[in-house]
């Protein structure tokens, strides 16, 4: 098999999962115990979402959900997410977020992430990064979970 045709099958799979969670939301409805909420909006695109945390005594996500509406890439970007970092520590989710926006946003995948950080499934948002206008909507959800952790906005934006 030719790198290109391997490139291209990986290409196909990291497409199909993000359709997969485009049409079936991972942990999307509201999250009635959640101790942190942000919400995010996309101008650009129009997406909108509200992120749900729960964060116990230890710093550790134990829950999470979202609403919201969008394009594919942003549903599908918030429900990565949320399988990403539930059951993560607060430090490790934000290591996640500072680590796929700035692949995104950098246009270079070839960033190495911190140990702590495993983009296996995340890489699937790689092909994004060609798009600039799409970069916000892959990012959105991300940008939300920040500001639902730090809790310096109750609205994150990708402006």
């Amino acid at each position: 098999m030719s790198e290109d045709q391997s490139s291209a099958e990986l290409q196909d799979l990291y497409r199909e999962l993000i359709l997969d969670h485009a049409r079936k939301p991972r942990n999307f409805g509201r999250l009635n115990e959640a101790t942190h909420t942000a919400e995010g909006i996309n101008p650009l695109c129009g997406d909108k979402l509200r992120l749900y945390l729960h964060v116990n005594s230890g710093n550790m996500i134990t829950d999470v959900g979202f609403e919201g509406s969008g394009c594919a890439i942003s549903m599908a970007s918030a429900s990565l997410l949320t399988e990403a970092v539930n059951n993560l520590s607060v430090v490790d989710a934000n290591s996640y977020f500072a680590s796929l926006t700035t692949r995104l946003t950098q246009q270079d995948n070839d960033i190495p992430a911190p140990e702590n950080v495993d983009l296996s499934k995340l890489r699937a948002l790689d092909g994004v990064s060609q798009h600039p206008t799409r970069v916000k909507c892959a990012t959105l959800a991300w940008h939300t979970l920040h500001a639902a952790l730090t809790q310096t906005t109750s609205i994150a934006t990708t402006e």
